[in-house]
């Protein structure tokens, strides 16, 4: 049986004419890690992600989730939950219809969905569930919220969330960042986020990549108390 846990990607390589979105040529996220991805803007994060998703075409490498290469498989869904964007959203549902939908695509029980998103509520703040509005009439921040929750519905093995703690507020920042924490440690699933909070990063996740112009420039295998001072003088000297 193959691990559902593992994201394997080599040589990997996408250009957009002259310019090089991304140049990785090894990267290994082994199962249950949480794997912060930071750079600036430009670096080449959402190209990496979308590549993991097989939302974009690579011109040359493979990538795999679970064992399993993304363009030549559809397995990986079943065990693969993401939030990159407002596109990952069904914005004319309301959030309670959009998570019965994820929830049925999964073949996840209304109590277990029940269940699953009561690890949200703090972070919902009483205004996704139960409410009228749609999702497309929710403010930046219950939008990300929403997909968020959903990306985690059917326990998938594997997240990917691309800048998640954007347009939230400080509260919601740190009860989504105990949610993670707490939903890795109970099921250790493997987790890529991206983000420009260093601080967050530095938390929450065991190793960080920075990505540099498409390139991984540092990989950091171990955070502690040092990683934050390390990210924070790598970025004071990048223009």
């Amino acid at each position: 049986m193959k691990n559902t846990h593992h994201i394997s990607i080599e040589n990997a390589r996408k250009t957009y004419g002259d310019h090089t979105a991304l140049d990785v040529e090894k990267l290994e996220v082994k199962p249950g890690e949480c794997l912060g991805l930071v750079g600036n803007n430009g670096a080449g994060k959402t190209t990496l992600f979308r590549s993991l998703l097989d939302l974009i075409p690579l011109d040359a490498g493979e990538v795999k989730l679970g064992g399993l290469t993304v363009n030549k498989s559809e397995d990986w869904k079943k065990f693969t939950g993401a939030y990159l964007d407002d596109g990952f959203l069904i914005d004319f549902l309301k959030p309670d219809e959009y998570f019965e939908f994820a929830a049925s695509a999964h073949g996840v029980s209304r109590d277990d969905l029940n269940a699953q998103l009561s690890r949200f509520e703090p972070m919902f703040n009483n205004e996704i569930t139960g409410k009228k509005a749609f999702i497309r009439d929710l403010s930046m921040g219950n939008r990300k919220k929403t997909g968020i929750a959903a990306a985690f519905i059917g326990n998938p093995k594997i997240v990917i969330l691309d800048e998640p703690f954007a347009n939230l507020d400080p509260s919601g920042q740190f009860k989504l960042r105990e949610v993670i924490a707490q939903i890795i440690a109970e099921q250790n699933i493997t987790v890529m986020i991206s983000s420009h909070d260093l601080s967050h990063v530095a938390e929450i996740c065991s190793r960080i990549i920075i990505l540099h112009e498409g390139k991984i420039l540092k990989d950091i295998a171990e955070t502690n108390t040092q990683t934050l001072n390390e990210l924070e003088t790598f970025f004071r000297g990048v223009k």
